[in-house]
């Protein structure tokens, strides 16, 4: 009766991560196809991650549920090959697309002016292409060679026929390589990226809170950013530290019977990184939500109040979706961004689809507020080449990216 009761509890924790993973990815694919505002170049790694997370919903966690559940893989040696082979892909291309995520929101976030030079579609596909050349790589090409193996023939062929298992062996070459290529590298470059973010929009809500009467404002916002980065970087680190630690060790250690339960829970927790990537990676971006209510309420969310140049944008605009600007050149609504420089004075960058780009200069004190700087009555039109020629501009500016009205 305990057994049972194990297995029906087990039965549905797993059937629940599979229905979630599958559920919310394909509410992400269908947000983008559904709205114009999100068919854009920056949001191609959201999708890519998505659809590699639906994938792997679909055709691997089903088998990996009923391996749990009973004990036995009843597909022979070639198919549990495959599927240990796509199991591997979609799991590394899963990660290396949260790596791709937080490369494109570093350079969103330090260099906003030079960011459509840096992040081209051209180079995004590129990037796509590594990202699939690289799963490939280091899943189904060595262990249909039998390249992660001990003694170097192909896994799960030679066995009894009575015995209906589906094994993944590993060889200290082999976890040393997919290791480093697919979890911890990956993992060093996210840690710096999202600290350099989260130092920027720091030294950001401290620079334009540095009146007294809005010290608890900036305060709350250094808070909810911290809180928004530890949560993404966070459930990365929770998800699939575990797993690369057992797999590391176990095949430096040359160790082929391992225990199975250990195994199965770091393998599952890694699985539900796939379930918080659409909350983590999709939700907390404004337009995202907007489709998403669409989607599933069947009505229109109600439009947001004008921005206020006075205040900073919300941490998690800032540090999610800082990039999402350029999936609304199809918006008549302007995109405002507003430069607060060191020297005290302000320039207010205005961009329009119909329009390009044009510039209102004002000046005022550096103890005065946002409130109080002026602009000119004419705006000064200038030219996005005139932008990249100040690169160095920004190092020395806090960035506000301003959400427009929805």
């Amino acid at each position: 009766m305990k057994h049972i009761l194990s297995t029906v509890l087990v039965g549905f924790v797993l059937g629940l991560i599979i229905v979630m993973t599958v559920f919310g990815n394909v509410v992400v694919c269908l947000a983008v196809g559904a709205s114009r505002k999100l068919r854009c170049v920056t949001n191609c790694f959201i999708v890519s991650l998505a659809v590699t997370d639906l994938l792997l919903g679909l055709l691997v966690l089903p088998f990996s549920a009923i391996m749990e559940l009973t004990g036995e893989w009843p597909l022979g040696a070639i198919f549990c090959n495959i599927y240990v082979s796509m199991d591997v892909m979609l799991c590394t291309a899963s990660i290396l697309n949260l790596f791709a995520i937080s490369v494109d929101r570093y350079f969103a976030v330090t260099a906003p002016l030079r960011y459509p030079l840096l992040v081209t579609p051209v180079r995004v596909a590129v990037a796509m292409v590594l990202i699939w050349t690289v799963s490939l790589m280091v899943s189904f090409l060595p262990i249909q060679m039998g390249w992660n193996t001990l003694d170097g023939i192909v896994q799960n062929f030679g066995k009894d026929d009575d015995e209906k298992s589906c094994d993944f062996e590993w060889n200290p070459r082999y976890v040393l390589v997919d290791g480093f290529a697919t979890f911890y590298l990956p993992l060093l470059v996210m840690c710096v990226t999202y600290y350099r973010i989260f130092r920027i929009a720091r030294e950001q809500a401290r620079r334009i809170n540095s009146r007294p009467s809005v010290s608890l404002a900036a305060a709350a916002r250094e808070h909810k950013a911290t809180v928004t980065l530890a949560a993404v970087l966070g459930a990365f680190i929770i998800c699939w530290f575990p797993y690369f630690t057992f797999f590391t060790s176990m095949g430096l250690r040359k160790v082929t019977k391992y225990n199975k339960t250990a195994y199965s829970v770091v393998l599952w927790l890694g699985y539900a990184n796939s379930t918080l990537n659409p909350i983590l990676y999709a939700t907390l971006n404004r337009d995202f939500r907007a489709a998403f209510g669409r989607l599933l309420c069947g009505k229109k969310v109600c439009p947001a109040p004008p921005p206020n140049l006075s205040a900073p944008p919300p941490a998690e605009f800032v540090l999610l979706c800082a990039h999402t600007t350029g999936c609304r050149e199809e918006s008549s609504v302007e995109t405002g961004l507003a430069l607060q420089q060191t020297n005290g004075s302000t320039l207010t960058v205005t961009t329009d689809a119909a329009d390009g780009l044009s510039l209102e200069a004002g000046s005022h004190s550096q103890s005065a507020s946002m409130e109080g700087a002026y602009t000119t009555s004419e705006p000064i039109s200038i030219s996005e080449k005139s932008l990249r020629k100040t690169p160095e501009q920004n190092n020395n500016t806090a960035l506000y990216l301003l959400q427009d009205s929805a």
